[in-house]
Order: structure tokens, then C-alpha cells, then sequence
């Protein structure tokens, strides 16, 4: 199966919404997560307002720093998914909580 990767700024609603319910985030960790206005999060979510690029890049950030996976419309419609397991995540967080200096992941 061909899965194509969303471009840089395509989030829609629903993939904003979907993306949240995988990392069990809220409305407001979202808005921290991103530093956008709570008020907006929840606007776009609900499609009473369209996301400039700008808003759109930082949501889709702050949900690939989690651990998101966007997937671009390709006849099946478009969706996420997480990078990894839920127990792969909790251990890279582990690793990473450990202390030392900071690097680079080399993780795709």
C-alpha cells in the first residue's frame, strides 16, 4: 500500500481532532504546546474559522514533536497515526528524562 505524506501546512479539522484523541491531549495542552491562542485551537477544530499557514505549521509541529504522523488525502481520505507504540513513546520520554546533553534524533 502507497501512503502518501502530507504536505508541510495540510491539517484539516478532522485531523486536528483526531491527532489529539491519539496523544490524549485537551484543547488547552494543545494551545501550550503550540502557543496558540486556546480560543483559536478550538475555533478551527470546530471549522468556525479557517488556520492561517502560520497556526496551521505550529499545530502540526507541536503534534509531530509528540509523536504524529500526518497521512495526505490518497483516495482514502486523509488521517494520523502515531510514530510509535504508546510504550515506545513512554521510553523514548524515559531516555530522554535521563539526563546529559541534548542531541539530535536520528529517528524518521
Amino acid at each position: 500500500m502507497n501512503i502518501a505524506v502530507a504536505t508541510a501546512t495540510s491539517l484539516t479539522a478532522s485531523q486536528c481532532r483526531a491527532a489529539r484523541a491519539l496523544i490524549e491531549w485537551s484543547q488547552q495542552q494543545l494551545s501550550q504546546a503550540a502557543s496558540i491562542d486556546l480560543q483559536t485551537v478550538a475555533d478551527f477544530e470546530k471549522r468556525f474559522r479557517s488556520a492561517d499557514e502560520t497556526t496551521r505549521r505550529r499545530l502540526r509541529a507541536a503534534f509531530e514533536a509528540a509523536g504524529v504522523v500526518f497521512i495526505a488525502e490518497n483516495g482514502g481520505g486523509a488521517g494520523a497515526r502515531l510514530k510509535f507504540s504508546r510504550e515506545e513513546v513512554w521510553e523514548v520520554n524515559r531516555w530522554e528524562d535521563e539526563g546529559g546533553v541534548p542531541g539530535e534524533d536520528d529517528i524518521l
